[in-house]
């Protein structure tokens, strides 16, 4: 895999979380990246395939994907499920986001969804490389897997009844956002404790599912630091 970008391949040396290959830098990025063969802006477009590449480019391995049975051993653990989430760069702006925030982790399938490419890392800004990014086989099992170890499952819905300041957040939680346009599928939906909704007051509809993780996920987190205040 050829990460591209400066904070992605600086982020992915700096995490050591999967073996570095060569690196190409052009003249203003020599500098930073030491092992770097210096090249022209048009062999890092083409290395990569991205005009975005911030003048660095280099060879990294696969991206290692966590133990999903892992995410939820903390007792405050946050875990950000995706539900068939197409968009690499709606992937990594989530990562972006849960990582930002100290989630424990996200859940993605892995089959028929957005999975860690250098697009994704790129969006992200390097952040894949320091989250638990899992894959599973079926999201309603792995949520049922989850309630057993005493999680609440929280799933966003534009209609949902229950607003998203209502619930206690404290002990386990994973908070599930569905693909875009479609939204969480029937039966993930009715793999969840509750479903919540942020206030929309314009003409649109819904959030993006990277703007409304950011939402919920820092308010989750607002909560909580709100409820360990003492008094």
């Amino acid at each position: 895999m050829i990460l591209y970008g400066r904070n992605p391949v600086r982020e992915a040396l700096r995490a050591d979380k999967r073996a570095p290959g060569r690196i190409w830098a052009n003249e203003g990025a020599a500098q930073e990246f030491d092992a770097a063969k210096v090249v022209a802006d048009a062999e890092l477009e083409q290395l990569c395939g991205s005009p975005d590449h911030q003048g660095v480019c280099a060879e990294f391995g696969d991206f290692p994907y966590a133990d999903p049975g892992s995410l939820l051993d903390a007792e405050d653990a946050l875990v950000i499920c995706l539900d068939q989430v197409q968009d690499p760069r709606n992937l990594g702006a989530v990562c972006r986001v849960a990582e930002s925030a100290g989630a424990a982790g996200v859940v993605i399938p892995d089959r028929r969804a957005a999975v860690v490419t250098p697009s994704a890392a790129k969006t992200s800004a390097g952040a894949v490389e320091h989250l638990a990014i899992a894959q599973v086989g079926n999201i309603a099992d792995w949520l049922i897997e989850a309630k057993e170890k005493q999680a609440w499952v929280y799933g966003a819905a534009a209609d949902a009844r229950t607003g998203w300041a209502d619930p206690d957040y404290r002990g386990r939680v994973v908070l599930v956002l569905g693909s875009e346009g479609k939204g969480l599928r029937p039966r993930v939906a009715d793999a969840c404790d509750d479903l919540i909704a942020l206030p929309m007051r314009g003409q649109i509809g819904s959030l993006n599912v990277s703007a409304a993780a950011a939402v919920l996920v820092y308010g989750i987190l607002q909560f909580r630091l709100q409820s360990d205040r003492p008094g």
